[in-house]
């Protein structure tokens, strides 16, 4: 028998015929979930192509559809909140084709851009932004005399920073028009869904309710006893079933807890909330990587995937190298079990800075405060006065929200803290948010600080037991990823404070370097015959080593993976003004721009921070002196 002949054509995608949110609103409403779920299968599809930010994006594809559905973006102002689930939103919004392309040079970025797109509202990397800035965008417009609709998008991590609880306080009292969604991926608030709760919900985010509601409260408020008891009677039921009481006690219309994958639900409360004037927010239930069975499963190890490439089979005699963060991991639980009074403090980064073991080995000494830069430094200093030892554990771009609790809070008091700053220098495809550019900048100028610069795994360590050791605030930055791959002396020993060494002899031309650039500076030396000093500390300096290198040689290069503003190449030349020294300096480090995503290897070479570029810099800086004569040709 010859089989049947199909009757019925494939589908077309409803996806490839969406260039804009305006062909999403074209759609009709029960065509969505069949988007949602093209929508899904195209983000697997392009994160494995290219690696990023994943499980957070499964988790919000229906409110992501149900919001530019029901919002007229981009007139209507969509606030994402730290990015890390905006990839749909980038798929609905002209991008679709780009996906491809996302975290590499010239690519899309991998967080909402202001100049990528008029979607794209405003640009994030650090949490807890979007409903200040929302707020700001709200108030903006009504002065404007827009009509246009405000609308914040935050998950419940983010909602742990103070700065989102400002935001709330502030939009509760201007009484702004405008929508705050609670994305609640992790039941951390609430796990009320289903019975009394979601029927409640339905009543709350139903347009007679909120009419009836706003109608009573115009009568209600001239009878100011019968308006408390009506307020205090609604509060109460709420506060029964959901946690919306917080938010109704601060002067929000709470609505919610509602389930986030249900597009149905999500359409008709928007719709309706869009409608209510004031401060309103919709709390919306999701499940982080929903769709994808290990994203749903592992949630924490799907948060980012790498780009997904055939497996090699690994050489013979390759042998792993340890993460920098693994270094710092294991460092940390070796001096706890030397020391009692450690204790390991992060924001939100245990996995990320390496603390997992840590954790596990020693619960009651682990502190992961959430996303909360300032409370962790400031949590430092009070144990601090108690005699304990504290570490903070924490990425260099994320340090710069605590600054001012570094500064007032730990140095002024010169209090025994130890900050292990993570990502310093490029972090590669995360790009400009996250890059650990200024930290030698920011840190150099405080008062009582020590700042540590190391140049490969075992100098991490080393100089890891050198800050810990010290009886002050001090600083020891690492980055992103493996190292030259030094051997790592099991023993805590510190090394000298303040004390850099000179790694090779040349003539001429001394490259001082800082950091894990060093490598690089001792290929470029090879072809300069240049001297080069592993420094070690940028604060306090050797300057005993920068005395004996302005002495013997013509020419000093400071090298350092850090903005040249104020770094440390800056501090070697404050130093040899004071001591009316004029032996020329050459700095090389990031210029002054913010680096753009690319792999941490080509934004380094891009900064002329690569051998090639080291060699080249000191090359084209002696050309037109009597000088350069005498370096050796090039090649």
């Amino acid at each position: 028998m010859f089989d049947e002949i199909p009757t019925s054509r494939p589908r077309t995608p409803l996806l490839d015929a969406i260039d804009s949110p305006i062909d999403v609103r074209a759609l009709a409403e029960k065509d969505l979930p069949r988007l949602a779920e093209e929508l899904r299968a195209f983000m697997l599809y392009c994160v494995g192509q290219t690696g990023g930010h994943f499980g957070a994006g499964l988790g919000v594809v229906e409110l992501t559809i149900a919001l530019h559905y029901i919002y007229h973006t981009p007139d209507d102002r969509l606030v994402w909140d730290v990015g890390h689930q905006a990839y749909p939103h980038k798929i609905l919004t002209g991008r679709r084709e780009r996906m491809f392309t996302m975290r590499q040079q010239g690519g899309l970025s991998g967080f909402p851009k202001r100049d990528e797109s008029d979607y794209d509202t405003f640009g994030v990397g650090h949490s807890s932004t979007s409903l200040s800035a929302a707020l700001g965008m709200a108030i903006g417009s009504e002065m404007a005399g827009s009509k246009r609709k405000c609308a914040a998008i935050i998950g419940d991590g983010a909602m742990t920073a103070g700065m989102a609880y400002e935001a709330l306080n502030h939009i509760a009292h201007t009484d702004t028009d405008m929508l705050v969604v609670l994305n609640d991926n992790n039941m951390s608030i609430s796990p009320n869904v289903g019975g009394l709760a979601t029927y409640l919900s339905k009543v709350w985010g139903s347009k007679f309710y909120n009419s009836l509601r706003e109608g009573s409260k115009q009568v209600l408020t001239k009878i100011p006893t019968a308006w408390e008891f009506a307020r205090r009677t609604e509060e109460h039921l709420k506060g029964f079933v959901s946690p919306g009481t917080l938010f109704e006690e601060m002067g929000f219309n709470y609505v919610g807890p509602i389930d986030g994958h249900d597009l149905g639900e999500l359409t008709h409360y928007l719709r309706n909330l869009r409608a209510v004037k004031g401060p309103k927010l919709l709390h919306v239930i999701t499940r982080k990587g929903k769709g994808f069975g290990p994203a749903e499963d592992d949630p924490v190890g799907y948060h980012a995937l790498t780009k997904i490439e055939p497996r090699k089979a690994p050489a013979a005699t390759t042998t792993k190298r340890p993460k920098y963060q693994q270094v710092f991991g294991q460092w940390l639980c070796d001096t706890a079990a030397q020391d009692p009074r450690l204790v390991g403090i992060t924001p939100a980064m245990c996995e990320g800075s390496g603390m997992v073991d840590f954790a596990r080995q020693y619960p009651e000494r682990f502190y992961d405060v959430a996303i909360a830069e300032q409370h962790a430094v400031t949590l430092a200093a009070g144990m601090a006065c108690e005699n304990q030892k504290p570490v903070v554990a924490i990425y260099s771009t994320f340090l710069q929200r605590a600054y001012d609790q570094l500064i007032h809070d730990v140095a002024l008091q010169n209090l025994d803290v130890t900050f292990a700053i993570d990502r310093a220098g490029m972090v590669g495809e995360d790009g400009a948010t996250h890059s650990g550019a200024f930290d030698i900048s920011y840190l150099r100028c405080v008062p009582h600080m020590v700042v540590a610069t190391p140049s490969d795994e075992n100098e991490c360590r080393q100089l890891l037991t050198t800050a810990y050791q010290h009886a002050g605030p001090a600083a020891v930055r690492y980055p992103r990823g493996t190292g030259p791959g030094a051997e790592i002396d099991p023993a805590l020993a510190p090394l000298p404070l303040g004390r850099g060494r000179q790694l090779r002899v040349g003539e001429q031309v001394a490259i001082l370097n800082f950091g894990t650039s060093l490598p690089a500076a001792l290929s470029a030396a090879e072809a300069l015959n240049a001297s080069v000093c592993d420094m070690r500390f940028v604060k306090p300096l050797d300057t005993a080593l920068i005395d004996q290198m302005a002495e013997s040689h013509a020419l000093l290069v400071t090298v350092e993976e850090n903005a040249i503003a104020g770094g440390a190449g800056s501090a070697v030349s404050e130093y040899l003004s004071t001591q009316g020294r004029n032996t020329p300096v050459l700095h090389l480090g990031f210029a002054d721009t913010f680096v753009e995503h690319d792999t941490q290897r080509q934004q380094l070479a891009d900064q002329g921070l690569d051998a090639e570029g080291l060699e080249q810099a000191v090359r084209t800086h002696l050309s037109g002196l009597p000088l350069s004569s005498a370096l050796p040709s090039k090649g």
